[in-house]
């Protein structure tokens, strides 16, 4: 599966701080310090509806980890999953008359383009659950073979308790996490069950649904967290320095990929930090596919706005941040890109060296993305106000703008 063209990340003069962020597993501060290539795991799409702004924030979060990586000169190994078989997208396909697999191919076009209008850097490996499967039978096979994992009914789910480490990630208890599982695709009422959290590896084949051949696990699918294992340690190995998702996704997502790839490998961590990303309502609520209340990126850029400003609206609130989309919100951003715009169209300015400083010392604290904003906003303002004589100024906060942040002025 390819992903989508990149955009050039301007070089900027000396060189970025290394990155503090918040580690779920740790609850508190964590320096990431990779090598001279940097690993991240970003979990993708469900592409059975367009591009929301929830989906949006997360994904740009994850972009500044690599704009901010890459401003330290490092390398950066980026890798993404979409799940293009699941629950979900087959229900919407049975819902509206659609092939599951046309549906799946033409929102994660969709997808595509969004993240190309918005400045996301793409991934080096941007791969389908589909994909994946050759990759995942033999995994779920040495786990069921090494007593990891057991068959119920055909079915067959790995044993929470395999995992020494089970529970690191999310630090919840058993009742918050039996409760999250029932909410977020798990079956802790399945009688026959060794735990009731215990997650499904292999799906054995439904009348209706589609199945790929499992060899000695029989015809059926993935479940949806071996899938996003198989091609994390396919492409980037255990020990990787982000795994990276909404909120939503530290329990049960995050939490059994984990246990699945310690109980594989013997190793543990499977990611040295998991960073999360706010949630975004609407209304009051969280934005997301089951509630519809929605909005999407391709909806708002058909409208007119540029895509310059929809990026500027997620920057302005911390990743981490729960926060509500609004028409005010995106009129200010409309409004801070005109005035940015206008402040670097003159031939000179105030010197921008500073500025520099200050967004690079934001972001390298845990994203501060609207301290990054607010320091751009003093620079315009002295702009406008009082003007310079640095004739580099002008250039040098784009190219900042563009490489930090990802707004092209």
């Amino acid at each position: 599966m390819h992903a989508w063209p990149a955009s050039e990340v301007p070089a900027l003069p000396g060189q970025g701080r290394d990155l503090e962020i918040h580690d779920t597993a740790t609850g508190g501060r964590v320096t990431l310090a990779p090598g001279p290539v940097a690993r991240i795991y970003v979990c993708g799409i469900t592409p059975y509806d367009a591009t929301h702004m929830g989906h949006a924030a997360t994904y740009n979060a994850f972009d500044l980890v690599q704009r901010v990586w890459l401003d330290t000169k490092r390398q950066v190994h980026y890798v993404q999953n979409v799940t293009d078989v699941d629950d979900p997208l087959l229900e919407r396909a049975l819902a509206t008359g659609d092939d599951w697999t046309a549906l799946a191919e033409r929102e994660t076009a969709l997808f595509r383009e969004d993240m190309t209008a918005l400045r996301m850097l793409p991934p080096r490996e941007y791969v389908g659950a589909v994909e994946a499967i050759p990759w995942i039978v033999p995994m779920v096979e040495r786990l069921r073979d090494s007593g990891a994992a057991y068959e119920l009914e055909g079915d067959i789910y790995f044993s929470v308790e395999a995992d020494r480490h089970f529970g690191e990630v999310s630090r919840l208890d058993a009742e918050a996490m039996r409760v999250l599982s029932a909410e977020r695709g798990g079956d802790p009422e399945r009688p026959g069950k060794k735990n009731p959290l215990d997650p499904m590896l292999w799906m054995a084949a439904r009348e209706g649904d589609p199945s790929w051949d499992g060899a000695s696990l029989g015809r059926g699918r993935p479940g949806w967290h071996i899938e996003c294992v198989a091609i994390a340690l396919r492409h980037l190995g255990m020990g990787f320095d982000v795994q990276g998702g909404g909120s939503d996704l530290a329990f049960p997502h995050h939490e059994m990929g984990a246990s699945h790839a310690q109980a594989l490998t013997g190793e543990h961590p499977f990611a040295q930090a998991y960073v999360h990303a706010g949630m975004v309502a609407l209304n009051g609520e969280k934005m997301s596919k089951s509630k519809g209340n929605l909005v999407f990126v391709s909806k708002v850029r058909r409208d007119g706005t540029d895509p310059a400003a929809i990026r500027l609206a997620l920057l302005a609130h911390h990743y981490r941040a729960d926060w509500e989309w609004t028409d005010a919100v995106l009129d200010e951003a409309v409004e801070r890109l005109a005035r940015w715009r206008a402040a670097v169209s003159r031939p000179d300015g105030p010197s921008a060296d500073a500025l520099l400083a200050e967004i690079r010392t934001a972001l390298a604290d845990d994203l501060d993305s609207p301290a990054a904003l607010a320091a751009v906003d003093r620079w315009a303002a002295a702009q406008a106000a009082d003007g310079g004589s640095d004739e580099g100024a002008p250039g040098l906060v784009s190219r900042a703008v563009d490489a930090l942040l990802g707004v092209a002025l």
